[in-house]
């Protein structure tokens, strides 16, 4: 007597044909080409007409810190702080504002898979 063997679409859990390996190496490609690029970005913030520069990458880690040296001649901390204050937090929304696109854009090109994957 022979087996039963049901014939759907082939490929594992009815992908069908699919390969799901080959789909994860994509997405995994995808991802390393994401991580390269938001390391790659460069972001500014600036305050106090630019008397004050942070640069950021699409990771949001601090690559400079530009003081003017007129900002350093007043000495007046709490200007200061309130200055690095502000330039730190507009790189920052800058590279947050990168960061999701590239994700949304990610997340597009997987389509239904980006809910599958809790993206």
């Amino acid at each position: 007597m022979a087996k039963y063997r049901p014939r759907g679409p082939k490929g594992i859990g009815g992908l069908g044909g699919l390969d799901p390996m080959a789909m994860l190496q994509q997405l995994q490609q995808q991802m390393a080409d994401m991580e390269k690029e938001l390391e790659e970005v460069r972001v500014t913030g600036t305050a106090g007409g630019g008397v004050v520069r942070v640069v950021m990458n699409g990771h949001h880690k601090v690559l400079e810190v530009h003081i003017a040296p007129e900002v350093m001649e007043d000495a007046d901390p709490e200007m200061l702080a309130d200055l690095m204050v502000s330039a730190f937090n507009q790189a920052l929304e800058e590279a947050q504002r990168i960061s999701n696109e590239k994700m949304a854009a990610l997340q597009q090109a997987l389509g239904p898979l980006a809910g599958l994957l809790g993206m």
